[in-house]
This record gives C-alpha cells, structure tokens and sequence, in this order.
C-alpha cells in the first residue's frame, strides 16, 4: 500500500486490527501528533490506556524499511528489560504500520539540556549494548560506516544529491549558492584534514573495523527524539536503527541540530560511550577525528528539503508550507557549516 494514500479511515482500521492483535481495547478515534518528520503518528484513544499508531513513510526512491528498523530495534531492547522506550505492541508490514504505547512528556528546550540528561543518554547507549551483545538480529543502521573511508564515502554521496536540487523548491537560488561556495570547499578542507589526521595517528583509510568494536546504534540518536516526564527522559523514534560505528553514534549525537549538546558536555559524552563499549585507542581516535565530518553531513541533511524525496517524505509527516521549511533549513544549513570553519580556522 502506498504510504501517503492512506485514509484517515483506513488508519482507523489498521489500529483497530493492531489493538485486537496486542490484545488492548479497540480505539476510539485517532489524532495526529505533532513533530513526526518522515512519518504520520497518531495518538490512539480507547476505553483504557492511550496507544501510538505509526504510518511509515515508504517511496520507491527512499527503500529502506523504517518500520522493520524500528520494530526489530525495539523488540529486541525490550526483551533486554531496557524500559525508557515505547513498547512495540503489533505491526503490519504489508501496511507500513505499527502500534506501541504512548509516551507521555514533552521535549528539552534547547537551553535545557544538563549533565543528567547526558548520562540518561549513556545509560541507554550502554543498556542497549549489553554484554553478551548479540548483534545478529538487527541490520546495519541507516548509512552505517564500518570504516574511515566509509565515513567519508557518506557524505559525498549526500553531496552528490546536491548537485541536483528540486527546480521547485523556494529559495533554490540561495540554496545552489549555499552548497557552490560554501559546502563545497569546506568539504574539501574537511576531508582533507581528516585524511592527514588519519595518516597521523596510524590509522588505515579502508580497514574495517573489528566485530568487536561494532554497537548497536539508535541511529538519529539525540534529545530531539526524546520526551521528559517528571525528570525521566524516555527515547523514541528508531527507524534507522541498527549495527554501527560507535564514532557515527557520537558523532551524529553531537552535531543534531535540533535540540543541540551544549560543547562543555561533548567530551563527557564521548568518554563516557567510549568507556561504556570499551572502545580501544583507534576507535576512540574515529571519535575525535570524524565530528567536523558529521558537521558537514549534518549541514547536507538539513538541505534535504531542498531534494524531491525530502520534500516528499516531509509531506506526507506534515502540511506545513515548504517554503518556510526550506528557509528554516537553509538558515541552519549554514550556521551548521559556520561550526566547521571556525574549528578549520583555530
């Protein structure tokens, strides 16, 4: 079924049918929450506790399962007794939807974010990676790099996407300036800087990593897919979920825009994973090498507005005008990038 012509009705019935499979009270009515960015989620009301239906984006041009992701990430975290997560409660895939229990809280403020919410955030990193750590259920996260080059490989195809922007979108002229004179040559900086550094501390360009060293990674992993209720933070939203460099799950933690990491808490972060996945000395190097990659990748991210299938995905999750979603990206585009040059300056 194609994701963006489900009816509101046709979700009624998806979830009726989901309730009736985890066995909870038939739903009432559905509301749209707010905030899904690649998704519809809803709010589920029945005669007993509120559910969460989800309805995954798919696209021919965009192939990867999000549901399958999130479901196995989630099943696989709950039968380890992790429990600051949503329940995944029934699915069906030929439908793209799932149903789990709703989370109460709120998101962070961007000024809100204190050392307790790091440590919260290495606890769930540490939980899901328990040993004995069985990575065979799960698949490689969303864009996950098993080696330096790998990570450089990335965010050139991003770029690559780039060269062709929706003739469409608003803004276009500002944009294609954006990513001619200032992306550009600040990746190459970047890349070039990360390969020396590389060259430096003895690390190969194309060795892949040790089994080892591998984790699982919630992938898109930041306070900006997190709730508060009553101090306790509960993570959500695992599509992209699955095994991964541990230096792309800090990285990325590090550089979302959204809800930022205050600097004065990066280098607690980065130690503290490090320690948590016992990381040895080359993979802790990745971590320090890698984070102006990700800012760079970062900035290419928040220009998929400016891409027909970013467009497109953004869509189907909301109504809200394109244009003041390109302008908001661009803006961020460009203060992201901002943090690249000045670490290429100092």
């Amino acid at each position: 079924m194609n994701s963006a012509a489900v009816t509101q009705t046709e979700l009624l019935e998806i979830a009726t049918r989901l309730a009736k499979a985890a066995g909870r009270p038939p739903p009432r009515s559905l509301r749209q929450l707010a905030g899904g960015r690649n998704n519809r989620v809803f709010r589920v009301e029945t005669d007993g506790a509120p559910l969460v239906l989800k309805s995954y984006f798919s696209d021919p041009r965009d192939p990867r399962d999000r549901l399958a992701a999130e479901w196995n990430f989630l099943q696989r975290a709950w039968k380890l007794g992790v429990r600051v997560i949503p329940e995944p409660l029934a699915s069906e895939p030929q439908v793209q939807a799932g149903l789990y229990s709703f989370v109460a809280g709120r998101k962070l403020g961007p000024d809100e974010v204190d050392m307790c919410h790091i440590d919260a955030a290495v606890d769930f990193v540490r939980a899901i990676n328990r040993a004995p750590c069985d990575l065979s259920p799960l698949g490689a996260g969303s864009e996950a790099c098993f080696s330096l080059a790998q990570h450089l490989n990335a965010v050139e195809q991003r770029i690559a996407r780039l060269h062709s922007l929706d003739s469409e979108a608003p803004q276009l002229d500002a944009a294609v300036g954006f990513v001619s004179k200032s992306l550009l040559p600040v990746w190459a900086d970047v890349k070039q800087r990360t390969e020396r550094e590389a060259q430096a501390l003895g690390l190969s360009m194309d060795r892949a990593i040790f089994e080892e060293e591998i984790c699982i990674s919630p992938s898109d992993f930041g306070f900006h897919n997190a709730l508060i209720d009553r101090g306790n933070l509960t993570f959500l939203d695992f599509e992209y979920a699955g095994r991964d460099d541990p230096a792309k799950l800090i990285s990325d933690f590090l550089c979302q825009p959204e809800i930022p990491v205050p600097a004065k808490y990066h280098a607690r972060f980065t130690a503290r994973i490090s320690d948590a996945l016992a990381l040895p000395s080359e993979g802790r190097a990745r971590c320090t090498i890698l984070l102006d990659v990700y800012r760079v990748k970062w900035a290419c991210i928040m220009m998929n507005e400016f891409l027909a299938v970013g467009a497109a995905r953004r869509a189907y999750a909301s109504a809200h005008e394109r244009a003041s979603r390109c302008a908001a990206q661009l803006a961020g585009a460009r203060a992201k990038l901002a943090e690249v040059e000045v670490g290429l300056r100092a």
